[in-house]
């Protein structure tokens, strides 16, 4: 059982011990040390971002920074890190982009819609556009900065039963990470979501206490759960990215020259890992499929039209809380109200 006040008195004594140690004189020709958090794999694109950032900002800063990286939610679990963020126990995190909903900040849902995002291109006309800019620019009213958007990739549909047309999911009880439009979703094809942290995932398909989830091939593949899903449908019904943050407070206080060069460091790392993400995640396909546990469906276009026609209507019913104006923008660049 999580116990929220145990973990915000742990949290507080460590930020107290990090801001002491960092204002004390002897720690001040020490470098500056940035906690970055996650919870995927490490050969996953965002564990392979983080240690890109990592190489970069240590290299372009001569040593002026030190970044600690720590995967696999070795310090913080998925609803734990954005707190633990506020309260400067850690400088950094790439949390996937339905986790700014509890903060209040309901507009990178947007993200999460079904079949929004046709492809890459059309998604990075968001991501690095001035809808992305302005996205990242509210997390500011949170003591967050954001610094950058990094791609996992689409995400396919894994049960131990087959998942060809919405009428497969009735009463499966499919893992989501916290989001009202994931939610949404799973309702909208008759299935039951199950809101679980990522890192209990595989326990939770091993044992049957969830029947199957959502996930780009190089989540399913290095969480091993193709071990324990019999079959998965090759839909790209939806996107997973993150949103690479900071604590407000320790990036505002950083020295100008410092800060250039992590933002230096930050551009190319952003770049690296959107560079890899789709080759990383067809890699895991394969690699899933030559180990021969799991049996993937290409969805026939019939099929498709099925999962479009249950699925498309999310868009509408998030309208209230995501924001129709900012819905239709989104829509406009990448052509998904014509798909």
């Amino acid at each position: 059982m999580f116990d929220r006040r145990h973990f915000l008195g742990s949290v507080a004594a460590c930020a107290l011990a990090f801001s002491a140690l960092a204002g004390s004189p002897a720690a001040a020709a020490d470098p500056i040390l940035i906690r970055f958090s996650h919870v995927v794999a490490p050969d996953t694109p965002k564990g392979k971002g983080a240690d890109k950032f990592k190489e970069l900002a240590e290299k372009y800063t001569n040593g002026a920074v030190k970044v600690d990286v720590y995967p696999n939610s070795q310090l913080y679990k998925d609803k734990e890190e954005l707190e633990a963020l506020q309260l400067g126990a850690v400088q950094m995190l790439a949390p996937s982009l339905a986790k700014f909903g509890p903060l209040g900040i309901k507009d990178f849902e947007v993200f999460d819609l079904p079949f929004m995002f046709p492809s890459y291109d059309a998604l990075h006309k968001v991501t690095y556009g001035p809808i992305g800019k302005e996205l990242l620019d509210k997390l500011g009213s949170k003591g967050i900065q954001g610094l950058a958007f990094w791609d996992n990739g689409f995400k396919i549909m894994s049960a131990n039963s087959k998942l060809y047309t919405p009428d497969d999911f009735l009463g499966l009880k499919m893992r989501i990470q916290s989001s009202k439009v994931l939610e949404a979703e799973m309702n909208a094809l008759g299935a039951v979501p199950q809101v679980m942290a990522f890192s209990e995932v595989y326990q939770g398909l091993q044992t049957g206490v969830v029947d199957g989830t959502e996930n780009p091939p190089s989540n399913m593949y290095t969480q091993k759960m193709h071990e324990v899903q019999k079959f998965a449908t090759l839909s790209n019904h939806g996107y997973l990215g993150y949103a690479v943050i900071v604590n407000k407070k320790f990036w505002d206080e950083l020295p100008d020259d410092v800060r250039g060069n992590l933002d230096k460091a930050m551009k190319e790392s952003t770049e690296y890992a959107n560079s890899i993400a789709k080759e990383e995640n067809e890699k895991a396909l394969q690699a899933m499929k030559d180990a021969g546990t799991t049996e993937f469906h290409e969805l026939t276009d019939d099929e498709r039209a099925q999962w479009k026609k249950v699925l498309l209507p999310v868009h509408e019913e998030m309208a209230s809380r995501i924001g129709e104006d900012l819905i239709k923008q989104v829509q406009a660049e990448t052509g998904a109200a014509s798909n």
